[in-house]
């Protein structure tokens, strides 16, 4: 199945240096402004890395690199302090910008900070439970890992880190390391510390650093790692990986909780203790009966909270660090403003908390309702262009066997993108008692970690008639009204059905541990397929009715 993607963000990095630099000048910054500062000058430390490698094809030493990893791990100990003063910020520091720079380079967005409310700190604070029998050798792997590192070194005390990009196989990663950085790495009796968020389905990423180590004859006592978890590797690791990731040194701090403390100064202090959605504990909060509960996967989940205070209940739901979160608070204040959002009441290290209403309905929005909500969203500005028609069209392939030979005109197709929404599902949709219609998490779904991002409005059109199930008229009136291309709705209509497809699947292959949720996943894929099939475009390609279940067990 073909569901993820990778984003990134081309920028001038002596443009963004500049910005960051006018921002530390600032003076006293609070505790969020040094975040976004940290995490922006790590991402053009690794954007300036990732640059050279691709040019020479191996990591190297890289003078401007390593002149911002020291300055990032100087940032990373006021952070760090100020984390444990109560984050009540700290001083700005001037910084030094390299030369040469290119002209340009690609950030990689952080999943961590963005999706998995991974905060820098916890690295500094795991680092510090490391018992090292010699002089801490830090390594961050990139992307994420080049500031995670450089807080690690923070707290250690120990010097700027090294970043490596571990390549090839997802699930069997090598290293291709120049000899100027591997005398470097080798030199003097350390312990190394390897630092990487993960470990994901493989622990790879870690597994090809430390195999790289041993190979140089580094006993492997004298490697720990600082992972952003303590569960095991995942299914697809080697037994070797397994063995080794069981006895070595691995200490996790968790900070993926909002501490009552921040919410204070939005809301008044809480009324008794968060209480957690996570993992799909807001249906039941909702109010959905248990028999109508969509399904979910943790793993697509953002970490949120309901908290009642004073002035009543709210939405504590984990945004992003930095410009992140900003974007989403942004967005979140315009949907309000049009009527479509809850109040929001701000953001919070990361945590973006909007009004909960307990005495909202699920509804189905009547054309009006839903033409006025889509053509908001399609005079939305999009952040940055999403998977393109040929892009699409692999997922499509991929996740739909029986459409492996479509070879539609894409030639036809001029998507114009813009801030969608991305998930119309019809639970999403509250009524209020007043008669206005809300629609619910509509702020981060064209930003998330699959490989869909900001489309034409068509493609919002396409989910709308999808998930609410309009009939032939109501979706002719609907594309007419939204102005969406005809040619290029017909081609979104497959594709979003295939990326759901694909999502349920590839969820359901990996809830063997729930089976409720799995059966609710393979139901949902069903379904979709059954609607699928009836559609002109894979007439010739086959009965989509008969495809098995991709990557679940038989009988589940």
């Amino acid at each position: 199945m073909l569901v993820y993607g990778d984003h990134s963000e081309a920028v001038d990095p002596r443009a963004q240096l500049v910005e960051i630099a006018d921002r530390l000048r600032g003076g006293w910054l609070n505790h969020d402004a040094l975040t976004g500062c940290f995490i922006d000058l790590a991402g053009v430390a690794q954007g300036l890395a990732d640059a050279d490698f691709h040019a020479c094809g191996c990591d190297r030493p890289r003078p401007a690199e390593a002149m911002l990893l020291e300055q990032l791990t100087g940032l990373a100990s006021t952070l760090l302090r100020s984390w444990d003063q109560g984050c009540g910020g700290g001083p700005g520091q001037p910084l030094r910008i390299p030369v040469p720079l290119p002209g340009q380079v690609q950030i990689r967005l952080p999943e961590g900070y963005a999706f998995y409310a991974l905060r820098p700190e916890a690295y500094g604070l795991a680092a510090r439970r490391s018992e090292l029998t010699g002089p801490p050798r830090v390594i961050g792997l990139r992307s994420i890992g080049t500031g995670l590192a450089c807080m690690a070194a923070a707290a250690l005390g120990a010097p700027p880190p090294l970043t490596l990009r571990p390549i090839g196989n997802p699930f069997d990663r090598r290293l291709n390391v120049a000899p100027d950085l591997e005398r470097q790495i080798l030199s003097g009796d350390c312990h190394y510390v390897i630092v990487d968020e993960g470990p994901g389905m493989s622990g790879s990423s870690f597994g090809a650093v430390a195999d790289w180590l041993e190979e140089h004859g580094i006993a492997p006592e004298r490697v720990a790692f600082l992972p952003s978890h303590a569960g095991a590797l995942g299914p697809q690791a080697s037994a070797r990986q397994r063995q080794r990731w069981a006895s070595a040194q691995r200490p996790v701090v968790s900070l993926e909780r909002p501490e009552e403390g921040w919410l204070a100064p939005l809301i008044g202090r809480p009324s008794q203790p968060l209480t957690d959605l996570s993992g799909g504990a807001w249906r039941a909060a909702a109010a959905i009966p248990e028999q109508d509960w969509p399904s979910i996967d943790p793993m697509w989940e953002r970490r949120k909270f309901l908290v009642a205070t004073a002035s009543g209940e709210w939405l504590v739901k984990f945004a992003g660090l930095g410009w992140i979160g900003e974007r989403k608070l942004q967005l979140a204040r315009e949907l309000h403003l049009a009527g479509f959002g809850s109040e929001p009441a701000g953001l919070v290290r990361g945590w973006l908390v909007t009004r909960w209403h307990s005495d909202a309905v699920v509804a189905r929005p009547s054309h009006a309702e839903l033409t006025a909500y889509l053509t908001f969203r399609a005079n939305l500005p999009a952040p940055g262009a999403g998977a393109s028609p040929a892009q699409l069209l692999t997922m499509i392939r991929r996740n739909l066997p029986a459409l492996a030979n479509w070879s539609p005109d894409l030639d036809r197709l001029h998507p114009t993108p813009v801030c969608t929404d991305n998930r119309m599902a019809r639970y999403e949709w509250l009524r209020l008692p007043s008669g206005q219609l809300l629609k619910a998490d509509a702020l981060d779904h064209h930003a998330t970690h699959d490989l869909i991002g900001c489309q034409d409005v068509a493609w919002d059109v396409a989910g709308a008639i999808v998930e609410l199930g309009l009939e032939p008229d109501e979706a002719g009136r609907l594309a007419s009204a939204t102005g969406a291309d005809s040619a290029l709705l017909d081609f979104y209509l497959t594709a979003y059905t295939a990326f759901r497809i694909g999502a349920h699947r590839m969820s359901a292959s990996t809830l063997h541990h729930w089976p409720e949720e799995q059966h609710r996943h393979l139901l949902a894929a069903k379904q979709l397929e059954r609607r699928l099939a009836s559609v002109d475009a894979v007439e010739h390609a086959g009965d989509l009715d008969e495809m098995p279940a991709v990557g679940v067990e038989p009988g589940a």
